[in-house]
């Protein structure tokens, strides 16, 4: 199957997504720092299951126009809906990794109408709050290195996983680390928008707002996952599972057993 591509008119500029296969749309939401070309492998493991994947790129990032200041969740979601519009899409499901669960629940929380089910992958939630904004604080002291005007300089795989092997799946491999540099150039400068956006977005809130059946998936090794109680605690209709083996980036390592697992889910 050939990934459609293409850029939709919304109130921030163009937007760019990808979309595959055929049946219940899924609504694709990616990582920080990223783009919708971490999203082929779970859009074509989803497309097997039978679903039509649709994985856009935030504004600044991927294909999509970049946008001064800081947007928030709020912006990602507008885009997201546009995305739907144009593309005759009147529900779909929601699924995001990282920056992309908090995204995946605030179009579920805001837009209840048009999200059926919504899929959480290595959802960022703590107990702590304003722990996220320490976490931006870590990534910029030296792990995502940038030169002195500030744009973002690529890293080798040795880097990563000696430096901060929290945010590599556990056998990443050179395409992966390609597209994840290509990434850090097309958001350039801006590529602190998104995490800063889940920052400012209350996860514990977002997780109480939903009421749409929702499966959380956590890698064993991810960083929240020792939250999972509370985590699991905050949402009214949910199912979990934790993937053993599992760390950062499941939605492109671990894409087949992801969307296995979702499929099942989103079929129930």
């Amino acid at each position: 199957m050939t990934i459609e591509r293409g850029l939709v008119k919304t109130s921030l500029g163009y937007t760019h997504y990808r979309a595959l296969g055929t049946g219940q749309p899924v609504m694709l939401f990616h990582i920080n720092q990223q783009s919708s070309a971490l999203m082929v492998e779970l859009m074509t493991a989803l497309a097997a299951q039978g679903f039509r994947a649709v994985a856009m790129d935030y504004p600044s990032h991927g294909h999509s126009d970049p946008v001064p200041g800081q947007p928030g969740f709020t912006d990602y979601v507008t885009c997201a809906i546009a995305v739907m519009d144009a593309l005759g899409i009147q529900t779909a499901h929601a699924m995001g990794e990282a920056v992309g669960a908090g995204v995946a629940a605030h179009i579920a929380n805001s837009h209840p109408d048009r999200i059926k089910k919504v899929v959480l992958i290595n959802c960022p939630f703590s107990p702590e709050r304003g722990r996220t904004a320490v976490h931006v604080t870590e990534l910029k002291s030296g792990l995502r290195p940038e030169d002195e005007s500030g744009f973002p300089l690529t890293r080798t795989l040795s880097f990563l996983l000696d430096k901060d092997p929290g945010h590599a799946p556990l056998h990443p491999t050179q395409s992966w680390m390609d597209r994840v540099n290509t990434a850090q150039m097309e958001v350039g400068r801006n590529r602190w928008q998104a995490v800063t956006a889940l920052a400012q977005f209350a996860m514990e809130d977002g997780l109480k707002a939903l009421c749409q059946p929702t499966l959380i998936l956590l890698g064993e090794h991810f960083y929240y996952a020792t939250f999972v109680d509370e985590m699991l605690a905050r949402v009214r209709d949910v199912r979990h599972e934790i993937l053993p083996g599992g760390r950062f980036c499941m939605s492109w390592e671990r894409a087949e057993e992801i969307a296995a697992k979702a499929a099942a889910f989103l079929a129930g």
